[in-house]
């Protein structure tokens, strides 16, 4: 079996790579291009696509698909698979995993750094020091906000989710979660309720963590309505997909002071941006990146040391798992979209 990787591995990244497969499959990858993992252009990898039958990638460029007609098996390096054709994956009949869970703490954390800096005004109050401004103490404009009895609502209760709830619980704060499947329960939290139930948690919460996949049911469903049920004043902190959060509605609740904050690791993916742009932030349509209420951090809640490394193991071990003949790790319903 031939495996692509579409980015331009390390020698000691192959090798890990090629001491987790059987014998007998061939590596093969492009020299150093472009300026990050998630940059790759078909030219690139041209040449390497003859005989190719498993894929493991960040990204891959629309014409390469056609390219690869001998292709079984992708190892999706992202939890969140919502750039994939399901579709066409699934007429092809391609076997999908990603790494669901080989993040989730990193990003757990992340949520929780994005909360606190929220909460506490952490950008701001490091602004107004490099200003020499005076921050009267007690004066509302420029109080915070403690964690310790606040309520929290994690919308979507996977592994980040989960995590995010276990973190939130040591602050002793209470939790409420949203899952697709409610009668699965869920550790760290005080209640889990189906979606059906949203507006109803958002009406109850200080925070609000969104962790869910997007969906063809998820795509903003954080719209109008929903923030309209928030509690006045609430923190919306978004480490899943831009996309899951209408954007107007959004800047029309910041502005209002409808919610006090946003932050974000994630933005909005415009159909014209190349590559998808919640990997490279760029400026929002309504200006919203520029309000003093909000924290984005350019999708970097799993840039963290050794997480590399544990992404590459887990995808070769669901293509090993393949070669052998049984079930991936992490495999992908293309039904469901995750």
């Amino acid at each position: 079996m031939k495996l692509l990787l579409t980015f331009a591995a390390t020698g000691e990244e192959i090798a890990r790579i090629r001491f987790g497969l059987p014998r007998g499959w061939e590596v093969v990858a492009p020299e150093g291009h472009g300026m990050t993992r998630f940059e790759v252009r078909h030219e690139d990898i041209a040449h390497l696509c003859r005989g190719v039958g498993a894929i493991m990638a960040w990204v891959v460029p629309p014409r390469t698909w056609d390219a690869v007609p001998d292709l079984k098996a992708l190892a999706w390096l992202h939890a969140g698979c919502d750039e994939l054709d399901f579709a066409m994956l699934r007429r092809r009949g391609v076997a999908v995993c990603n790494i669901r869970g080989g993040n989730a703490i990193t990003v757990a954390e992340h949520a929780m750094a994005l909360m606190l800096g929220l909460a506490r005004k952490v950008v701001q109050r490091h602004q107004w020091v490099q200003e020499a401004r005076w921050q009267p103490t007690w004066h509302p404009d420029f109080m915070g906000v403690a964690l310790q009895g606040r309520s929290l609502a994690v919308i979507g209760l996977g592994m980040i989710g989960s995590a995010v709830a276990r973190r939130a619980r040591a602050f002793d704060m209470k939790v409420h979660a949203i899952r697709r499947h409610p009668e699965r329960g869920g550790e760290h939290v005080d209640s889990v309720r189906g979606p059906e139930a949203l507006h109803e948690v958002l009406s109850e919460a200080d925070f609000v963590v969104l962790a869910t996949p997007i969906t063809r049911e998820t795509e903003g469903f954080i719209d109008a309505e929903a923030i309209s049920h928030m509690k006045a004043g609430a923190f919306l902190i978004n480490v899943a997909r831009g996309n899951l959060v209408v954007e107007q509605a959004l800047y029309d609740a910041l502005t209002s002071s409808r919610i006090r904050g946003y932050a974000a690791d994630v933005w909005w993916s415009y159909t014209e941006s190349l590559p998808p742009s919640y990997h490279y932030p760029i400026p929002s349509r309504t200006g919203l990146h520029r309000l003093p209420n909000v924290i984005a951090s350019g999708d970097q809640a799993a840039n963290v040391e050794g997480v590399i490394e544990r992404l590459l193991d887990m995808a070769t071990e669901s293509l090993a798992a393949f070669a052998r003949g049984e079930a991936m790790p992490r495999a992908i319903d293309l039904g469901l979209g995750y």
